[in-house]
């Protein structure tokens, strides 16, 4: 995960980076910059009808261009970066569709039930014509699209008990806009009563609605009362301009931040004094300024601070953020960084597309669980503050120049969006190039498996965990016996030993009990040439042979699973009386002996005071059929059956997880067997 993070934020720096790289070619080229304004004098008369239609200003009644060009200054200054934007828009508002509505309960959903929009519907009545024709109705949708106003049509052939109702009994278009100055407050619908049924007519009456809902102030005294004033609302951005009304951008982002940030229009055209303005710091007209408890922030001073809809729509949420936009951000990280799995897994293309899919699921599955406390914890009445100073720190941190710049590229992508997904292709290719160049030194296979020998493996997987005990979960030791655990018994009704065995890890092998076995009066060669010595460098030799002989087998503990299977690993030291004299006996004869069995007392006796107390006692390997030397390395089950390390080792790694004598699980730990009284022929300890 961390490592996906870390390839995201390279993504996003590669972006920012990129960004100012192609700033730096437009410059080369043009010689001018995004920031740089734009005199209105310089452009055509359908450009500057675009930044007004951009605006949301109209201009019917303006013939002339040096009227046109009078309404754009008033309403703010042009910037190249708007205007590059305003044509971008132009060209893409071709391919706005309109809503069919299907009766009641489809318009209440999307129409009456929505707080935040407005919506613009037209009402055909039964066996009428429509108020605008399909030509007009295009011009206007795609007109009222930019500012975020949804359009649809309503067909009362489809619902006319619905239409009666509503007292529709003729065509007409329906507007519906928030009741209220709150959050979710409920909604009014307005029907047009115009006579001219034209696109900037309707236009006109759309925006005059929307204005409606907006603060203005006509005089320097309502100015300063408004100014000094503290209420509810943290953010206020006011419009000083020398207009009649305010833009339709400013309207319909009045609508969209209902109950977050309030929006006062200034209209200043017949004031004769405005000292107070100076006072306050406003100099020039029109002015968008941003009051917030930390000060004063002037929009249209940074980069990509631009007087239209999209940019202004950006700089309020990154400054008053809803859950919902922090959610939908979250979540376009969270698959953005999941994505990045399809790159960096390695091996055939099926397997990529499996483990992308998986890693989809499992990340998006944690997003919304880890949302739900957030939530809840937003809800509780005591979090008050720290939800004032989060956003504290928001305004500091997003009013900088970084954030505008980032806000910049922000909007630049969005409105590039094949750049964005070939930038995001391309940095994944390289992090796939690199990803398999390190993994090829390292000598993966798994870069060179194909789609069949993936698949193949990926069935025995399944199959080995669907048709089988999921034994690979119970790693040994654990606290369980046949009779305590029924689930084993059941286990081996089911699956008999006709079916495959289940794939059990090997780690065990490494817990299990070793030791050397070692005869009673058996003597090597330096403690025969020693015996003149006295009795305490005996006991000390004793002592030192005793450790060293533990840290052998220590040590041969720690390599048995490294052990090659098909070696084998003989015993070193002599061998005892009673292994010798039993290995004269025949096959048939040894075969024929007891497990636990052990030899008579013509025999020299093993020492059983090294042997394990929960292991059964005896002399021969049944795996091997050899008795057991002096020195050599035993292992135990936890049935309690001992054997030759090598032996039993080969045994377990070759896929039997099971005790050659008894059957039981080498891996499931068994109660240890009750100790028998020694015999008259054993040796006491």
């Amino acid at each position: 995960m961390w490592l996906k993070l870390f390839f995201l934020l390279l993504y996003f720096l590669v972006l920012f980076v990129l960004a100012r790289f192609f700033e730096a070619i437009v410059w080369y080229e043009t010689g001018i910059f995004a920031t740089q304004l734009v005199d209105p004098v310089a452009l055509s008369f359908k450009k500057l009808k675009t930044i007004l239609e951009c605006r949301g200003l109209g201009y019917s009644g303006l013939p002339e261009k040096k009227d046109v060009r009078e309404l754009v200054e008033k309403s703010g200054d042009l910037m190249e970066g708007e205007l590059y934007s305003a044509l971008k828009e132009e060209e893409a508002s071709e391919s706005v569709s309109s809503t069919n509505f299907s009766g009641e309960m489809h318009f209440y959903e999307l129409v009456e039930d929505t707080k935040d929009g407005i919506w613009l519907v037209q009402v055909i009545a039964n066996d009428r014509s429509p108020l605008v024709g399909k030509i007009h109705w295009e011009k206007m949708v795609k007109k009222v699209s930019r500012f975020g106003i949804r359009t649809g049509t309503f067909n009362c052939s489809s619902d006319p008990r619905y239409c009666r109702r509503r007292g529709w009994v003729r065509s007409t278009l329906i507007m519906s806009v928030p009741q209220t100055s709150t959050s979710k407050g409920k909604v009014m619908l307005k029907e047009y009563s115009g006579r001219k049924i034209e696109v900037e007519h309707i236009f006109k009456w759309i925006t005059a609605h929307a204005a409606s809902r907006i603060k203005t102030i006509y005089n320097a005294e309502h100015l300063k009362e408004e100014w000094n004033k503290s209420d509810q609302y943290w953010l206020k951005i006011y419009l000083f301009a020398n207009l009649d009304q305010p833009p339709a951008f400013f309207s319909a982002l009045s609508i969209k931040f209902t109950g977050r940030v309030e929006f006062i229009f200034v209209n200043v055209e017949n004031w004769d004094n405005k000292s107070y303005m100076t006072d306050i710091g406003i100099y020039n007209m029109p002015s968008y300024i941003l009051r917030t408890p930390e000060g004063i922030y002037r929009y249209g001073n940074h980069t990509g601070e631009f007087i239209s809809l999209q940019a202004m729509d950006s700089f309020l949420r990154s400054l008053q953020p809803e859950v919902n936009d922090l959610f939908v951000l979250s979540l376009v990280l969270v698959n953005l960084m999941a994505w990045m799995d399809l790159f960096i897994t390695q091996g055939a293309t099926i397997k990529r597309f499996v483990v992308l899919i998986s890693t989809l699921g499992t990340y998006n599955s944690l997003l919304i669980i880890s949302w739900l406390p957030v939530l809840g914890f937003l809800q509780l009445p005591y979090l008050d503050s720290f939800y004032e100073y989060s956003l504290k720190l928001l305004r500091y941190s997003n009013t900088t120049t970084l954030a505008s710049w980032v806000r910049a590229d922000w909007m630049f992508y969005s409105s590039h969006p094949a750049l964005f997904l070939s930038t995001y292709l391309g940095h994944g290719l390289l992090i796939d190039y690199f990803e398999k160049k390190r993994r090829r030194s390292n000598n993966n296979d798994e870069v060179n498996a194909n789609n069949l020998e993936w698949l193949s493996s990926l069935w025995d997987w399944y199959t080995s965990y669907l048709f089988h005990p999921i034994a690979s979960f119970q790693n040994f030791p654990v606290e369980s016996d046949w009779d305590e655990d029924p689930d084993l018994f059941l286990e081996r009704l089911a699956f008999p030993d006709l079916w495959l065995h289940p794939l059990i890890p090997t780690d065990y092998i490494k817990n299990l009990p070793m030791w050397r076995f070692k005869c009673l009066g058996v003597q090597s060669e330096e403690e025969m040439s020693e015996g003149s010595q006295d009795t305490e460098n005996d006991s000390e030799s004793e002592n030192t042979d005793t450790l060293s002989s533990e840290k052998e087998v220590f040590e041969d503990k720690q390599s048995v699973l490294h052990n090659s299977p098909g070696t084998a690993s003989h015993c070193d030291a002599e061998a005892c009386s009673c292994a010798n004299k039993y290995s004269q006996t025949s096959p048939y004869e040894r075969k024929g002996r007891s497990y636990g069995s052990y030899n008579t007392n013509e025999d020299m006796e093993p020492d059983w005071l090294t042997w394990p107390a929960d292991m059964l006692r005896c002399t021969e390997c049944v795996v091997c059929l050899e008795n057991f030397e002096n020195g050599c390395l035993l292992m135990g089950l936890p049935c309690g059956h001992v054997f030759h390390q090598n032996c039993i080792v080969m045994w377990l790694t070759g896929g039997r997880h099971c005790c050659p004598v008894c059957r039981w699980p080498s891996y499931k730990k068994k109660q240890p067997y009750a100790q028998h009284q020694p015999l008259s022929n054993d040796v006491p300890s």
